[in-house]
């Protein structure tokens, strides 16, 4: 017995039983006349279950408790608890009240077949309702599918007038850019004369450089012929120049070398940030290289010229002191080398952002500055005017556009034809030492390349040689002498 009870106790079956009454509770509401059927069922199948248990137990108990253990309260308590249970189900009615339950049965079903036919009517006039609600929504959809078709037809319509309009708006903005495109023409005329007159500022201090460089030769001149013992004395101390070399002399080759290995450093990774940099703006690879390769060019020339006045200034602070056993030429070079810092690269940068503003070769967006790429110009400067003070000098090797392709200088780029004889255009310049190729530049061959009819290492002096004949000589008998020559008074 003990053990029934304690099994009755751990399977909670009041608990349970407790759970599904609180259960029912709150959702008969919701559920169905056979839901809650299902559920009392399931409930009085557990309460059988549950007094099964306690029927089992009580009858354990009593056998426990011998014949007469317990009987008096099996009859004080169960016996009549029993018998008020069953009194309760006893019926109510006697056989004297039978025709009055028929009675009130027909009643019932005559009541319940009048439900039924009144709610059989109800369905029907609520299905005539629904077809008739039915065909209003189909007169209603074929009049949406006529209103469709007039909004489409609508609509139509009002494309071909877009369109109309549209072909006039463009009309229109053609006619504004070819009125942007003359307002550009003016103003690039108008920059060229700006230029044009930068360009005789330049050769007026060319030819004062020429005519203080032809004063000192006469000067030297003059020296050497006179019989004073200075003459004696620089002779003399010619063989001591042999032997005590200048520091520029001493760091030439070391020089030499790393300024090759910087302008290859240009190439490779300058040139494509500035390349990288340009694309965002100007669309056409070519443009943009041609612009990259005119920086290049006029960075060189202007180093160049920067290089010229530097070292005419040295020497001029130098001559009234100078009487060491090096020549006043070496001494402003060893001078120039010892401070490259001196050297105001923002002012070239300037002069070849100016040059390559009114270039005529360059077609470029008018919110483009070219002070995007001062990085690679200022280097550009930098490396040129470096390399004037080497003995002798490098520098860029003639180009033009269409001249014919010459292998010991360029290299193809990886988008030419192969099989074609001319240059369409450059990408970069070739670096050379007199007449000997150092480092190869690249170039863009292309069998139909057009003819170029500028003949200079740069675009710039393009158009001051085009205005100026007597430059174009002067300039083309300068090429002509020799790297030995070039390396004293023609630089």
């Amino acid at each position: 017995m003990a053990d029934t009870l304690r099994r009755l106790t751990h399977t909670s079956s009041f608990t349970v039983l407790q759970d599904k009454l609180e259960s029912w509770h709150r959702d008969y509401h919701v559920f169905s006349c056979d839901q809650n059927l299902d559920r009392c069922c399931e409930l009085i199948e557990l309460t059988a279950r549950i007094q099964g248990q306690l029927f089992a137990i009580l009858n354990r108990a009593a056998a426990e408790g011998g014949h007469y253990a317990g009987a008096d309260t099996l009859k004080t308590r169960l016996l009549p608890w029993l018998g008020n249970c069953f009194s309760v189900w006893r019926p109510s009615v006697t056989d004297d009240s039978d025709l009055q339950l028929l009675q009130d049965s027909a009643e019932k079903d005559r009541k319940i077949r009048e439900l039924s036919f009144s709610h059989e009517s109800d369905m029907q006039n609520m299905e005539a309702r629904l077809s008739s609600t039915r065909l209003q929504l189909e007169s209603v959809t074929a009049e949406l599918m006529d209103a469709q078709k007039e909004l489409d037809d609508t609509k139509s319509k009002s494309t071909t007038t877009l369109l109309a309009t549209e072909d006039e708006i463009l009309q229109l903005k053609a006619d504004l850019r070819c009125a942007n495109e003359q307002v550009e023409i003016y103003r690039r005329k108008l920059e060229a004369l700006g230029d044009y007159e930068r360009q005789i500022q330049l050769l007026k201090d060319e030819v004062s450089y020429l005519n203080s460089e032809k004063a000192m030769l006469q000067e030297r001149l003059v020296r050497s012929r006179s019989p004073s013992p200075l003459p004696r004395l620089s002779r003399s101390s010619s063989p001591l120049r042999s032997e005590s070399p200048t520091r520029a002399q001493l760091t030439n080759s070391s020089r030499h070398a790393r300024l090759v290995s910087r302008f290859g450093d240009l190439y490779a990774v300058e040139r494509l940030e500035a390349q990288s940099l340009l694309r965002r703006y100007i669309p056409d690879l070519e443009m943009v290289q041609r612009i990259i390769f005119i920086a290049a060019m006029e960075s060189f020339q202007r180093a160049k010229l920067a290089y010229r006045q530097f070292k005419l200034r040295v020497r001029k602070t130098l001559s009234a002191s100078h009487f060491g056993p090096e020549s006043l030429e070496d001494a402003a070079v060893d001078y120039i080398v010892r401070n490259l810092d001196l050297y105001d690269v923002q002012s070239s940068v300037n002069d070849v952002i100016n040059a390559m503003n009114v270039n005529r070769l360059i077609s470029y967006p008018p919110d483009v500055d070219f002070s995007l790429i001062s990085p690679l110009i200022r280097e550009t400067c930098r490396v040129a005017f470096a390399m004037q003070t080497l003995d002798p000098p490098l520098d860029l090797a003639f180009a033009s556009d269409g001249e014919l392709y010459n292998d010991t200088k360029y290299r193809r780029s990886f988008d030419s034809e192969f099989t074609a004889p001319l240059v369409g255009y450059h990408v970069w310049p070739a670096l050379v030492e007199g007449n000997t190729v150092v480092v190869k530049g690249e170039a863009v061959t292309r069998r139909a390349a057009p003819w170029s009819r500028s003949r200079s290492r740069s675009a710039s002096p393009v158009r001051s040689r085009s205005l100026s004949p007597s430059r174009s000589l002067r300039f083309n008998s300068k090429r002509s002498l020799s790297p030995d020559r070039l390396t004293a008074s023609h630089l």
